[in-house]
């Protein structure tokens, strides 16, 4: 760690406040992606809720495919606030995404169900993720940029892997708030109205969170650029508009981002989701599975990070990334394994149904392939599963870590919010955000358990090879020099 004087001298920022900075930035946006993740994590729960009866299938399509929604217009938020964060301030763009994210968090918690309300249940359900998705689209960048812009070069990576750690950390604490939530009532009480405390409680979390903020100022380099008149007047021009900086945008996104989602949604998303709905784990005991391999791992985030400040961030990315295509199906069979529950494949009416367990399909259309587990697994092997869990998570640690400081140190300082924000918005959004929805309908489409990985394996490997070939190495770059801060 770079001792007091050492930070002061390059970065003019003392190395007290440079932790300030980062507790204020992480908690503000640790608790935009619990918010974001707790409507993921109560999946199991809420896909009954919030569609028509009767067709269990169509009610986890239909609510995965709401999920997705918020992913989808992460990246028009990147634009619309990048833009405010370059124009106004990077301090007032994340005030503003952080009131948006807490207001539609805490409406779900306060919305009908279809029992009660109809079509108009899940119609204002989606309206509502699209408030998360852009508010969650303009936080990102700006707390990255913002802890980016204060911290000196050589201790980047360091210290913005603290942010990195906060997605995670929001669905750990997503996690443990509703394990808590379960263990105080009964499951009927629970399934009957205990969902929306999760929701409700966040606005607490948000006011605090606001709070703080308001008492931070503006980033040191900004205000720099800004008082010298040197900031864009229209950033999603500069940013888009000429092509060497459009060139550093796409291969961001195609040669870090979008492997670097795939990773994160499949080690932890998918890994859940893979859990509860296919091998048919207790909801409580996958998400104990999870939350003890996320606590487990997040450690790694900062190690990573700090790695990457001494031998450089591209190829710790591209590393995760190829661990991923080889080992994925290995480590997923070896979850089925693990589970005790021997998931089989329906297809057509005419073939053959193979496999020891009988199955409850997941579609009445008899030529569509399916695959559920009649009965929940009844004595799953969580210590392997916990380890299995944790093995993904430590890819997603080896490309998250770096990230945040490769992305800052890509773009100049007059459009850096606008021009990180969209390729990683892409990236998580899209690319990333999708994968659990395109997993398990790949999986009932296709009555193959491993089916779901074949997506995230051929993003993955296209990063790798777009990032080996094109992606420059940043960790050199010296940001403070934009405002002459390096002596």
């Amino acid at each position: 760690m770079a001792s007091r004087a050492d930070a002061i001298a390059i970065s003019g920022t003392p190395e007290y406040s440079i932790w300030r900075v980062i507790f204020a930035s992480s908690v503000g946006t640790m608790i935009e992606w619990y918010d974001f993740y707790i409507f993921g994590s109560l999946a199991a729960v809420l896909a009954l809720k919030f569609y028509p009866p009767g067709n269990d299938t169509f009610a986890y399509i239909a609510y995965l495919a709401t999920f997705a929604v918020g992913f989808l217009v992460r990246p028009f938020g990147a634009l619309f606030f990048g833009r405010i964060g370059d124009l106004v301030g990077r301090k007032y763009a994340f005030l503003v995404t952080l009131t948006i994210m807490g207001g539609a968090t805490f409406l779900i918690g306060l919305l009908p169900v279809y029992k009660t309300a109809g079509w108009f249940s899940p119609i204002t359900l989606i309206l509502i993720r699209v408030l998360q998705g852009l508010a969650l689209g303009g936080e990102y960048g700006g707390a990255a940029v913002y802890v980016a812009e204060h911290v000196p070069d050589n201790k980047r990576g360091f210290y913005t892997s603290f942010i990195q750690i906060t997605a995670t950390l929001g669905l750990f604490v997503s996690l443990i708030v509703i394990l808590l939530t379960q263990q105080s009532m009964s499951k009927d009480d629970f399934s009957a109205w205990g969902w929306r405390i999760p929701f409700l409680i966040s606005i607490i979390l948000v006011t605090i969170s606001l709070y703080i903020r308001l008492k931070m100022k503006e980033s040191p380099i900004f205000t720099s650029i800004k008082t010298a008149g040197m900031t864009s007047t229209q950033p999603l021009k500069d940013a888009f508009g000429k092509w060497e900086n459009l060139k550093r945008v796409l291969i961001s996104l195609f040669g870090a981002t979008a492997g670097q989602g795939v990773v994160w949604y499949t080690g932890q998303f998918y890994a859940l989701f893979y859990l509860q709905t296919i091998l048919k784990v207790n909801t409580k005991t996958a998400n104990i599975i999870i939350a003890i391999a996320l606590l487990c791992a997040m450690p790694f985030f900062t190690l990573f990070g700090a790695l990457s400040d001494k031998i450089g961030r591209k190829w710790l990315m591209m590393g995760a990334c190829l661990l991923a295509v080889l080992t994925y199906i290995p480590i997923y069979k070896a979850m089925q394994a693990a589970a005790g529950n021997n998931v089989v494949t329906v297809q057509s009416s005419k073939n053959k149904v193979t496999g020891a367990t009988s199955l409850t399909a997941m579609t009445t259309d008899p030529v569509t392939s399916a695959l559920v587990p009649a009965k929940e697994a009844p004595n799953p092997n969580v210590p392997m599963l916990v380890f299995l869990v944790f093995l993904q998570v430590i890819y997603v640690c080896m490309v998250y870590g770096p990230i945040a400081a490769y992305l800052v140190e890509a773009f100049p300082a007059k459009i850096r919010y606008t021009s990180l924000s969209l390729p990683y918005h892409i990236g998580n959004g899209v690319f990333g955000g999708l994968l659990p929805l395109i997993g398990l309908w790949s999986c009932a489409a296709t009555g193959n358990i491993l089916a779901g990985l074949y997506y995230p394996m051929i993003v993955a490997s296209l990063t790798f090879v777009v990032g080996g070939l094109l992606l420059k190495e940043t960790h050199g770059t010296l940001i403070w020099n934009e405002v002459g801060g390096m002596k």
